[in-house]
């Protein structure tokens, strides 16, 4: 079994790049690498088509990308032992489940979402590859002005307990400037 490695870090805050970078080096030390992209491209939305272009002109060739932004329990499972599989983001995951939830307008949608949310790092422990997990600290911010961003900031915060109690490293980053956690 491999080991699971947590990201977090604001916005900007450089977290995406040291996990890539972290990637690169396990990669040159003979691991095959699994990128598991949560963000789900939306007609229309030129900001955000522009940020998944800069994320994937970062990526080797040699990395095999999956676009996942619902099943993440399944797609952790499928990489093999010498592999690391990296997830980008655990905060647009959450965000894609809470925005399909029926039931935004109470707890029911935290309560299925963070379950979620243990079903992913348990198949994460199970898995034979070591998994890097990047998520926003959504916490250090403004209150959101709306029901539904308070709703989102509050789960992806238990959200993100639960990943760094299921961690075996947590690392946080600040200005580019990772410090280790856990």
């Amino acid at each position: 079994m491999g080991k699971i490695v947590f990201v977090l870090g604001g916005a900007r805050s450089g977290k995406s790049a040291w996990a890539e970078g972290r990637v690169l080096e396990m990669e040159r030390a003979g691991a095959s690498v699994t990128y598991l992209a949560t963000c789900e491209h939306r007609p229309g939305d030129a900001e955000m088509s522009d940020r998944i272009a800069r994320h994937r002109s970062r990526r080797p060739a040699t990395w095999r990308t999956v676009e996942e932004p619902y099943a993440l329990e399944e797609a952790v499972s499928a990489p093999e032992a010498e592999s690391v599989v990296l997830v980008d983001c655990l905060s647009l995951w959450v965000s894609n489940l809470l925005l399909i939830a029926p039931e935004q307008e109470d707890m029911g949608a935290s309560d299925a979402i963070l379950e979620r949310v243990r079903r992913f790092f348990d198949a994460a422990k199970r898995a034979s590859a070591d998994v890097i997990v990047v998520s926003n600290e959504t916490g250090c911010g403004v209150v959101p002005p709306s029901h539904l961003g308070r709703l989102y900031r509050d789960i992806l915060g238990w959200a993100n307990q639960e990943a760094a109690r299921a961690a075996d490293e947590v690392w946080f980053l600040v200005a580019g400037l990772p410090l280790r956690l856990k």
